[in-house]
């Protein structure tokens, strides 16, 4: 499981979408105060509410995916899938700092704006892999 190149990959999917959503931050405002993901859940705006979320569920569907090693199929639907939700996430990411007028409330991009981006890549090279995989098996298949 873990031997297998998509398997890392996967893991530092998961990775950059649980554990640094912790560490790097999405904005800071003019104030002063910094925003990461987990303290958007605080918010009273519903589709700040949804950011978080959808990291915490792309992490777990990286973490999902590794452990689906024996049902490549099922693992790549389910890759394509965690790439959707990341392309749902970067686009209410963009959403919500295009929508806002100027400096008045975002004075600073912060870096975990650009994770899902990270994500999706390191999501469509292990989906590379585990087609790779797949046409291997078939091949050996094909010998028998």
């Amino acid at each position: 499981m873990i031997q297998r190149i998509q398997s890392l990959y996967l893991l530092l999917a998961s990775i950059c979408s649980v554990g640094l959503i912790q560490v790097f931050d999405l904005w800071a405002n003019e104030a002063g105060n910094t925003y990461y993901a987990l303290s958007l859940l605080n918010e009273n705006n519903l589709i700040l509410k949804i950011i978080p979320i959808l990291f915490i569920v792309s992490g777990i569907m990286s973490i999902v995916s590794v452990f689906m090693f024996k049902k490549r199929k099922n693992q790549f639907v389910l890759n394509r899938l965690n790439i959707l939700v990341n392309f749902i996430l970067l686009g209410i990411l963009i959403y919500y700092l295009l929508i806002l007028s100027g400096e008045s409330q975002i004075s600073e991009k912060g870096i975990g704006v650009f994770l899902p981006i990270v994500v999706v890549f390191l999501l469509a090279i292990a989906n590379k892999a585990i087609k790779k995989d797949e046409d291997l098996v078939k091949s050996v298949d094909r010998l028998r």
